[in-house]
């Protein structure tokens, strides 16, 4: 479907690819890029640099019986997914190490830079994001990720580069495409007993913005109730997913996904107004490819479309400024007593608790073995600049020893709002190169006073929340967690509508280039507190109508 030949060149033959749209990423903003151009007639050839993990191009990992029997277990596959983007070098020399074994003289200016394993000597542990990851695999971190997507809240964080009623037509398209839901754990005794618990203490709070179910992209089995399919990058490419010539009988395109393939960069024309060709390697052969289309989109995550921008010499000034996080507070509860016995004694719940009590006499907890977890969240509102979720789920921290039950624990998650300040930013390296060959990212991020004020009040607020559910579980204390940990940075490539503090247009396309656009959640131009993930998409969309209107 797509022209393939190859041209001599020295020390190996380069093989050439002919497409439409060109896409490097192949996670949810990516499959959101290639289901539409696809479905409007378009040819796509996406490609990633990492491994396909399932049968269907980016399942979610945690759909697999296991997980959903012990969600704690899904942790370890997060971490092992997770490859952190900067870790500072360490100077402290090693003094118990046995003196005939071989050691590094610190103090010796000739060594100063020597890194193995991703280490990065320029990182400045205190403007660390040292929690900031990439995953690396088709999917993406829909591979793994928790599926909340909520909307931006309209004033607080949503641009205002969008008219509402584009809002109100990308939001509905943007979660039909990730099969969000609102209801799906709503007969889930603990989900009940939880939200409500936070109903009462949180009076003050009105709709919309009261504690209600968590906006999640996830459906429960009609086959089995007890289990779920979670969304991954399969649900956003839809019927692609399964036969990637699913439009061509539809008067569409097609689209062809490569695994293990590595954007390195874009070649520019000589006017250096438009992308001439993609230089990808090839990771399983080792060999280097050219991909000629008509439309470019880098849609590989928040820092790493900037480090492309970056080694493509793409002149795009405010490339990796105005990064902005998410400071996390955590903690988890194991529920009050209180709680448990009203579970026992209300009537809604009375089938089930004494069927299980029949069926499990020497259970003290009359929670059902597999009753769903808790979904719950408070919305970023007016007075409470910040998003707070009441669950229990699977992260790379937080997981249960075994030989805790996880039916009376419940994690609390609240993310806060830090202003985009261009000062704060992820920079890239002449010297030294990541595990993939690429320039080392370094972050400088900070946050102004009225930002750590606001950060300190959320935490007073989960510590309410925490105390009307229950007592801290031993170990998992309130804290703040790493800088990054929530892997929703943005701002690296901020949407505007003026070049001089933006990368991209409100059509996602990259200033002064006629066919290079960007995706992904470093386009959202503001300080946000809630899930990233339906707002990118809807970017993704809006700008896949216009490119559809140029091709």
């Amino acid at each position: 479907m797509f022209g393939n030949k190859k041209t001599s060149s020295s020390p190996y033959d380069i093989e050439t690819r002919e497409c439409d749209v060109f896409i490097a990423g192949a996670g949810p903003i990516g499959c959101a890029f290639a289901r539409k151009l696809a479905e409007l007639g378009h040819n796509v050839l996406m490609v990633d640099t990492g491994a396909k993990l399932s049968p269907k191009p980016g399942e979610h990992l945690k759909n697999a019986f296991i997980y959903q029997r012990n969600v704690d277990s899904f942790a370890s596959v997060i971490r092992g997914h997770l490859q952190t983007l900067s870790i500072p070098t360490s100077d402290q020399p090693v003094l118990t190490l046995d003196p005939a074994a071989f050691s590094v003289d610190l103090a010796n200016p000739d060594y100063k830079g020597f890194v193995m394993n991703g280490q990065n000597p320029d990182q400045v542990p205190y403007h660390n994001l040292s929690g900031s990851a990439a995953t690396y695999a088709v999917g993406g971190m829909a591979t793994h990720w928790t599926c909340a997507c909520p909307r931006h809240h309209p004033t607080i964080e949503r641009t205002s580069l969008l008219s509402d009623a584009e809002w109100n037509t990308l939001y509905p398209q943007a979660e039909a495409l990730l099969n969000v839901h609102n209801d799906q754990f709503d007969n889930s005794i603990r989900h009940t007993v939880v939200k409500e618990a936070l109903q009462e203490e949180f009076t003050e709070i009105k709709d919309p913005y009261r504690p209600q179910s968590l906006p999640l992209a996830v459906q429960r089995r009609t086959d089995n109730s007890e289990f779920v399919t979670w969304s991954g990058a399969d649900t956003v490419l839809g019927e692609l997913a399964n036969n990637p010539n699913y439009y061509q009988d539809k008067s569409g395109g097609v689209l062809e996904i490569v695994e293990q393939h590595q954007l390195k960069k874009v070649i520019k024309n000589g006017s250096a107004t438009s992308i001439d060709y993609a230089v990808v390697q090839n990771l399983l052969e080792w060999k280097e490819v050219h991909v000629k289309a008509k439309v470019y989109i880098i849609a590989a995550g928040t820092v790493l479309i900037n480090q492309i921008l970056f080694n493509s010499e793409i002149d795009a000034p405010n490339s990796g400024l105005y990064l902005s996080e998410q400071p996390m507070a955590f903690c988890q509860v194991v529920m009050l007593n209180d709680i448990l016995d009203k579970i026992r004694q209300d009537p809604r719940f009375a089938d089930r608790v004494q069927q299980h009590q029949q069926e499990n006499p020497h259970d003290p907890i009359p929670i059902p073995t597999h009753d769903p977890e808790p979904q719950a969240w408070i919305p970023v509102s007016e007075n409470r600049p910040w998003h707070c979720q009441i669950h229990r789920d699977a992260f790379a921290y937080g997981d249960l020893r075994p030989n805790v039950d996880s039916r009376v624990i419940v994690d609390l998650r609240w993310f806060g709002i830090v202003s985009q300040q261009r000062d704060s930013k992820v920079t890239f390296s002449h010297k030294f190169k990541d595990t993939f060959g690429m320039p080392q990212p370094t972050f400088e991020f900070d946050m102004i006073h009225e930002d750590r004020n606001r950060q300190h009040d959320m935490m007073e607020d989960m510590l309410r929340a925490a105390h009307c559910l229950g007592g801290f579980l031993p170990g998992s204390e309130p804290q703040f967690m790493s800088p990054g940990l929530t892997l929703h940075i943005h701002g690296t490539a901020r949407m505007g509508d003026n070049p001089n503090d933006s990368v991209v247009d409100t059509n996602s396309q990259v200033w002064g280039m006629d066919n290079l656009f960007l995706g992904g959640n470093g386009l959202i131009p503001r300080g946000t507190a809630s899930n990233p993930t339906l707002t990118s998409v809807a970017f993704a969309l809006k700008a896949a109508g216009y490119i559809d209107s140029i091709l």
